[in-house]
């Protein structure tokens, strides 16, 4: 891959845009650690296209990825009007066009939540609580939704609005949303923006044009950070932190959801067993993985959601390194003499936690073997197929890319869908149906008793471990404070610079 230095040069004198301090103009300047050639709004699950897309395309809300919080974005008003307790109605925000200059249209929305909420699509099970969207008029829809559901805003916000007219292939290759900003041109190396000139919602531009280079080497995207080149990088490894911080730049630590997680197939003895599953973890000593190849930059587990989230409660089992304990759970199941298959994932990170995975399993008697794939190999042809074998596999994930309400992340990893039904098989469990009771009731209510039921999910999920964190990743983000202002480094995968504006204009 060439890596084009990025300039912060002069747009045109015509282009809408805020000048610098020095009468030029500003550009803001990104260094990012993934590519995709998918930036459908309605099907990503790319790092890229999903940060990218929050800059150009507009649900009815938004969340703020630096608070998780929904505010109403192409919703006229911060509230739905509430009609029964399963029927709202949302009206667009006076004025709302898409960047081409066509105006937004309750049958766009109409058209946009049947992609998204196809069962199909991977938004499909997150947006399965809406029974249909129809228009009332030309600014007003209705959502209807199959029973009671107290984080609506919350979930809304997955649904991006496109044009009913947009091809599929448009809104693969460079969609047109109503955002803040428009795509100019995307290619394999880099996304350029402009600024939307139709565009009259709630966080307005500050820049005149904004450009993100796509530089997968760590080494080569932290360089172009030190050199100032950008004036942000994602995903800066903790390993050279000072060194960019030497260079002028900040480096900022924000706990995030992101974690490596151990998966069981669990129709295949003796990973069949809980305690087998349980005296795994027991056995890791998660707190050297985290200094050893982290650097320290993660938090060991003690629940499903780790310890900062809202919603955070410490589970009924905690995965303290216990080798007794994991020899005795082995010895209660019957097991003596194990072997396994440590399938992981190539991402480097995840590559560096497993040689000591195989030395801990060694201490209470586990014999591993690893085995690498890259990661849509492992899922092609380990777990996505008709007989799965694999023994345990080893592989990153982090869904609050789409939002952290924790019915979503429970159900990413443990809902009716292909994790339970063709990876881990612990849909065909009787805990699974005690599980999803908690969830369907959680959801219809709020406050202290929607905790309650979560703790006891929580609890169970400890309790079974079919797919389980073994820590949770803080994301390091550099900057530069002397190039940009308003800039927030967030929790997750991806980049927001909304509120951000280009202080340097050299």
């Amino acid at each position: 891959m060439t890596i084009t230095a990025l300039a912060l040069a002069a747009c045109g004198a015509d282009a809408p845009g805020v000048e610098g301090g020095d009468g030029g103009t500003t550009t803001l300047t990104a260094a990012v650690a993934y590519e995709t050639d998918n930036y459908h709004p309605s099907s990503t699950a790319s790092a890229l296209a999903m940060g990218s897309n929050w800059h150009v395309m507009e649900g009815l809300f938004e969340l703020d990825m630096t608070t998780g919080e929904p505010y109403a974005a192409l919703a006229a008003d911060e509230e739905l009007t509430e009609i029964s307790d399963t029927e709202y109605e949302v009206t667009l925000r006076d004025g709302a066009r898409f960047s081409d200059g066509e105006e937004v249209t309750a049958a766009d929305i109409v058209a946009s939540f049947e992609k998204s909420a196809d069962p199909d699509n991977i938004y499909g099970p997150m947006l399965s609580f809406i029974d249909e969207v129809t228009e009332v008029d030309e600014t007003t829809v209705s959502i209807t939704l199959e029973h009671p559901f107290s984080l609506i805003k919350e979930r809304l916000a997955l649904v991006k609005i496109v044009s009913a007219d947009a091809s599929d292939e448009e809104l693969t290759s460079q969609p047109v949303g109503t955002g803040p900003w428009a795509y100019e041109s995307i290619s394999q190396s880099s996304v350029d923006f402009v600024p939307n000139e139709h565009y009259n919602g709630p966080r307005p531009v500050q820049a005149e044009a904004m450009e993100w280079e796509v530089i997968l080497d760590d080494t080569a995207r932290t360089t172009a950070l030190q050199e100032g080149t950008v004036q942000v990088a994602e995903a800066v490894p903790a390993d050279m932190r000072d060194v960019v911080t030497g260079a002028g730049a900040e480096v900022e630590s924000v706990q995030g959801f992101n974690l490596p997680f151990l998966m069981f197939n669990t129709t295949k003895e003796p990973f069949d067993d809980p305690r087998v599953r349980q005296a795994v973890h027991y056995a890791v000593n998660v707190d050297q993985l985290i200094d050893n190849a982290m650097s320290g930059t993660a938090q060991a587990a003690t629940s499903f959601l780790p310890e900062d989230h809202p919603h955070y409660n410490e589970a009924a089992n905690v995965y303290d390194h216990d080798p007794e304990r994991a020899q005795e759970l082995l010895d209660e199941a019957g097991v003596d003499d194990l072997s396994l298959t440590l399938v992981t994932t190539d991402h480097g990170w995840i590559t560096a936690l497993a040689p000591q995975i195989q030395n801990d399993l060694r201490e209470v008697g586990i014999n591993v073997s690893i085995q690498e794939e890259a990661s849509a190999s492992l899922y092609a042809n380990y777990t996505d197929v008709e007989d799965p074998t694999y023994d345990v596999a080893l592989a990153p994930g982090d869904p609050s890319v789409f939002g952290s309400d924790p019915d979503l992340l429970l159900n990413w990893w443990y809902g009716n869908n292909i994790w339970t039904q063709q990876r881990s098989f612990w849909s065909e469990s009787e805990s699974f149906e005690e599980f999803h009771g908690l969830l369907d009731e959680a959801v219809r209510t709020e406050g202290d008793e929607q905790q309650q039921l979560w703790n006891e999910a929580f609890d169970l999920i400890s309790e079974e471990v079919p797919i389980y964190p073994l820590f949770h990743r803080e994301m390091l983000t550099g900057y530069r404070p002397d190039a940009i202002g308003g800039f927030e480094p967030i929790g997750t995968t991806g980049l927001t610079l909304l509120n951000s504006e280009a202080t340097d204009s050299e």
